[in-house]
């Protein structure tokens, strides 16, 4: 008996490997069969955006290292400006137009042009004064007026915005008594500064340093109180110090609006210091126009007017340049370049 049920399952067994999967032996017997091996599809080659961006990141890291020089830099600046160069030829052109067809047929509306010179005699007068070194002298003067105030405007303004911005206890102490004060136009201090100041040259740098120092530090407290506080926690945990903080993350972060207080505080010093040289000048840009209204030099009062709005620009310019190099992730609008 045993020998049939061994010589039975030797049967069943040789069955199942010659034909695979079989059915049943017999009665009363049930036969395991294991399930066929299931081979999964090979897996396509997909790669995530950010995996393919890495490997592309990869393969560029030798030229992704070098550094582009300032050079360059400032080369593909120029080259972006050129667009807006030529549009401000076009509209610099539409005012010159107009002011020579008002001037020629002396335009006589309610705005009057009779007395106004043409832009022809403008520009003879301009060649001479030019040539002149007394003319020249007045724009030093004035350049380097502007620039001192201005300078000294920017350290303090710059400086105590970041403090008074950082530190609220510093703030509620002295912002009250600057806000106070910042009302009162520049031309107002006129009188006060020629007392409080022993020289006039001293007394023009200090109006033209109030015209200019609030714009800057107001501007530079609203971009303290714009940096993201995520930030400044990020910097704490990585174990920055508070000198650290404040110039690698708070001072970087307000860059863009301090750059927008240093224009605007430049147009207004530059408004501050011709008034100035008005007043209490004796040598300026300022003090060359008043004295050409005084003697009816109608001519030197355009031209005096030129020179102003021509040295305004050029220090506009020069602030959004040096904006330009100091945030080169800045863009057009504020945007990230991409």
């Amino acid at each position: 008996m045993a020998s049939a049920i061994r010589m039975r399952s030797v049967r069943d067994t040789d069955g199942l490997g010659a034909g695979g999967a079989a059915g049943p032996a017999g009665p009363g017997y049930a036969v395991a069969v294991p399930p066929a091996a299931v081979v999964p599809p090979p897996a396509p080659d997909r790669r995530e955006p950010a995996a393919a961006s890495a490997a592309s990141a990869a393969r560029a890291a030798p030229d992704a290292g070098r550094a582009v020089p300032w050079s360059g830099r400032l080369l593909a600046m120029l080259r972006a400006q050129v667009p807006s160069a030529l549009l401000a030829v076009v509209s610099i052109g539409l005012l010159i137009g107009f002011w020579y067809l008002a001037t020629a047929y002396r335009w006589n509306f309610y705005i009057r042009f009779t007395n106004v010179p043409t832009p022809g005699e403008v520009y003879h007068d301009a060649v001479r004064l030019f040539g002149d070194s007394k003319f020249l002298t007045n724009i030093g003067i004035s350049l380097w007026r502007i620039m001192l105030g201005f300078c000294i405007a920017t350290v303090l303004g710059v400086t105590l915005g970041l403090l008074c911005g950082r530190y609220a206890l510093l703030k509620g102490v002295m912002f009250p008594a600057l806000e106070v004060i910042r009302p009162i136009p520049a031309i107002a201090w006129v009188p006060i500064s020629i007392m409080l100041w022993p020289t006039t040259e001293t007394s023009i740098v200090f109006i033209t340093f109030i015209g200019a120092f609030f714009p800057i530090l107001l501007n530079t407290l609203h971009g303290v109180g714009a940096v993201d506080r995520v930030l400044i926690r990020a910097a704490r945990c990585l174990g920055a110090s508070e000198y650290a903080l404040m110039t690698q993350v708070v001072l970087r972060g307000a860059l863009p609006h301090i750059f927008t207080g240093l224009a605007v505080g430049m147009g207004v010093a530059w408004v501050s210091l011709i008034a100035a040289e008005m007043i209490s000048g004796q040598f300026g840009v300022g003090y060359f126009t008043w004295e050409a209204y005084s003697l009816i030099e109608y001519p030197h009062i355009v031209i005096g007017m030129l020179v102003i709005g021509v040295l305004g620009l050029l220090c506009s310019g020069a602030i959004r340049l040096l904006a330009r190099i100091v945030m080169p992730w800045q863009g057009v609008g504020g945007k990230e370049n991409t």
